[in-house]
């Protein structure tokens, strides 16, 4: 992770939350409420971002031109693909079945 810029701000809190943050530092789990506070919005935003991924990928899924133009790429390297994967394979002992 790059070091960023830090800008004070002011958050208000639910006082049960603020309390199991502070427990947390007591408990030697976090460093500070600036740490743990910092390290749960960065945690909550990977998860919206990966979200946003996904449902990208689901339309992917139904998207007829996506669709068609992944079949091209794949015959397009499909040749490539098995000469690379026989390289990969020379020189190694096959299995009995």
């Amino acid at each position: 992770m790059t070091p960023t810029t830090t800008i004070r701000t002011t958050l208000a809190l639910p006082a049960d939350l603020l309390e199991a943050v502070d427990r947390l530092i007591e408990q030697g789990k976090a460093r500070s409420r600036n740490d743990l506070i910092a390290k749960a919005l960065r945690h909550e935003l990977a998860v919206l971002e990966r979200a946003v991924l996904d449902a990208e990928f689901r339309q992917m899924a139904t998207d007829a031109d996506y669709q068609r133009e992944a079949r091209q790429i794949l015959a397009e390297f499909a040749q490539s693909d098995w000469e690379a994967w026989g390289k990969s394979q020379t020189g190694k002992r096959r299995r009995k079945v």
